[in-house]
């Protein structure tokens, strides 16, 4: 059995449909409910990774558990070796971590101080685990959305500074691989898309996906800052717009180990535009 924590998260709803596919009893964790129509393999809990205590339950029988923070959870809560004492009590065998590219590139910075504490904490924990850094979400493009489907335009900071994002899908594909299989026990892996794309490209490939033209704006660092200010926290927009606006070599880069996980290239962000297109019409 597999527990997963964020199974209704960008990454999770996709681990747990990918867990369930190949034959694992997933027990899905997430402070929403679950999908009516779910797979009977999977079994739903109310919780998340933020309660140490509640987890409790939901890690019984489970021989490996997939962390995410997610929200809030990044940057509060309880010291993260209360849950990974939990999970050994358990008698859980694996962990897999969704940590931040950012952990590693920027190791002085405020915003990422939570996710460098939980890889800490794992890696002392006695389990096996794996942790994984990934880059910017292309999903975060969805922040477009409203825009473009009412004014056919794109509105972001840094028109021109081209990054490698991932595909969340990918992200759920390494930890299902991570979660199974033998072979990525004390591995760290970054994920990346296959190539840097600026959030002008972007807006080219969602116009090209859409057939109609789309406007790009682009956005003052301030004028970004006030937008993401409405539902983040502050460490955390200054750290979004110091990566977005001054990336470091080490995040321009692109990374292997999708492609070498999941033997076949890392999506592009055009692939996930295609998959994602009704969010835009």
């Amino acid at each position: 059995m597999i527990t997963v924590t964020g199974a209704t998260g960008t990454i999770g709803r996709t681990l747990v449909g990918l867990l369930a596919g190949a034959g694992e009893k997933v027990v899905a964790v997430s402070r929403r409910p679950g999908p009516a129509d779910t797979d009977p393999g999977v079994r739903w809990v109310r919780g998340g990774a933020g309660d140490a205590a509640g987890l409790r339950p939901a890690l019984d029988g489970a021989r490996a558990v997939f962390l995410v923070l997610g929200g809030e959870l990044n940057f509060r809560g309880e010291r993260p070796e209360a849950l990974l004492d939990v999970i050994a009590d358990a008698g859980v065998e694996r962990v897999v971590l969704v940590s931040s590219q950012a952990a590693a590139t920027r190791p002085e910075a405020p915003s990422h101080a939570r996710l460098r504490a939980f890889e800490a904490a794992v890696r002392a924990g006695g389990r096996e685990f794996t942790v994984l850094r990934p880059a910017g979400f292309a999903s975060n493009a969805l922040a477009w959305a409203e825009s473009v489907r009412a004014r056919r335009t794109v509105s972001a900071p840094f028109g021109d500074v081209a990054l490698p994002v991932v595909d969340p899908a990918d992200i759920a594909a390494v930890a299902a691989a991570a979660l199974r299989e033998d072979g990525h026990t004390g591995r760290t892996y970054e994920l990346t898309g296959p190539e840097p794309i600026s959030p002008r490209e972007q807006t080219a490939v969602l116009s090209a996906a859409l057939g109609e033209d789309v406007a790009f704006k682009e956005l003052s660092r301030e004028e970004a800052h006030a937008g993401m200010a409405r539902f983040m926290p502050e460490q955390a927009v200054a750290g979004t717009l110091d990566i977005l606006g001054a990336p470091r070599p080490a995040e321009r880069r692109v990374s292997p180990d999708v492609a070498a996980v999941l033997h076949r290239p890392a999506a592009s962000f055009a692939d996930w535009a295609a998959r994602s297109l009704p969010a835009f019409a």
